[in-house]
């Protein structure tokens, strides 16, 4: 497992309206109450065995701390290719290797607004990923995971919309994974 920490903090890809790139921003400094829109992406990663990895999100994460989510979720750093941050971010937060990824929702964007005001604001291509690994968490980003039949989550997220991240509602909609 490599969930070294880094120690220079990552930038966000900052974008025009057209999703074309207009700069970057320390990542801190691009979530808060008038987030910049930005790129990011989400994975969904299902098992052998055609179960999907939901997350719940860290208690210190700074925005939807404690809430299930989708399996994973990052940004690009400036210049890096979308498929190598998924890799990364697959490593960094769950200590596993995609077997397969696929771009699922290209176009994907939201913007959200959570309780403390912190708002999501995000371009965000979505993927879906095999792997047989099994996950070994980075405490910092996951409190907890579950393998859970694909239809089942898709019936919960429609059944309790609250309880979910808005991104994963939104996605689960959309992606035929969950039907």
């Amino acid at each position: 497992m490599s969930q070294a920490i880094d120690t220079i903090e990552d930038e966000v890809v900052l974008l025009d309206e057209d999703g074309a790139p207009i700069g970057r921003a320390p990542k801190s400094a691009a979530h808060g109450p008038d987030t910049a829109l930005h790129l990011a992406f989400s994975c969904h990663v299902v098992n052998a065995l055609g179960e999907v990895l939901v997350t719940r999100r860290a208690l210190g994460k700074q925005a939807w701390p404690g809430v299930w989510t989708n399996s994973f979720c990052g940004h690009p750093r400036p210049a890096e290719p979308l498929v190598t941050a998924v890799r990364r971010r697959a490593e960094f937060e769950l200590g596993i290797e995609l077997d397969a990824l696929e771009l699922a929702l290209p176009l994907f964007r939201y913007r959200a607004t959570d309780a403390d005001g912190t708002v999501e604001n995000e371009i965000c291509p979505v993927y879906l990923a095999r792997t047989s690994s099994e996950p070994d968490p980075n405490p910092r980003e996951v409190a907890e995971y579950r393998w859970v039949d694909p239809a089942e989550l898709g019936r919960a997220v429609a059944a309790a919309p609250w309880a979910f991240s808005p991104w994963l509602v939104l996605q689960a909609r959309q992606l035929e994974l969950f039907s």
